[in-house]
């Protein structure tokens, strides 16, 4: 009888410590989030040059440059309308720097053009200009 009643006090225990900790594990999650976030930002930097791409917790999503740095904030501000947006880190749920540069399409492009150039300046004009390896053309 004692054996029973202390298994089923010992689950009831385990129960309630589970469900009592899931806030305070809740929490935890969004001031680690919140930790990231500032610590992005400061990657980041301010000014213009500091684009970005904010996540919010309910799903809306800002893109811009970081304009201002708070403690518990930072400001967005859109390059095309100028609008600013004041963003509580604790709403943040991602932080990502803006592709600043080409795309890697571009890249593949530029890359495959310097290819094709190189292929032609080596194989195809000693082909053409020289008659081949026999004869000197005038090229």
């Amino acid at each position: 009888m004692f054996k029973k009643t202390f298994a089923l006090l010992i689950s009831g225990m385990i129960l309630a410590m589970s469900i009592a900790l899931q806030p305070a594990q809740a929490q935890a999650g969004r001031d680690a989030d919140a930790a990231r976030a500032r610590l992005k930002v400061d990657q980041v930097g301010v000014g213009s040059n500091a684009r970005v791409e904010v996540k919010l917790l309910d799903g809306t999503k800002l893109k811009g440059y970081i304009s201002d740095r708070e403690q518990d904030s930072f400001t967005v501000t859109d390059r095309k309308t100028g609008a600013s947006s004041v963003v509580r880190y604790a709403e943040v749920s991602e932080v990502k720097k803006s592709a600043g540069g080409m795309s890697t399409k571009s890249w593949i492009v530029i890359g495959s053009a310097i290819a094709g150039a190189a292929v032609t300046w080596v194989v195809i004009k000693p082909v053409l200009c020289d008659g081949g390896a026999q004869s000197r053309g005038p090229c």
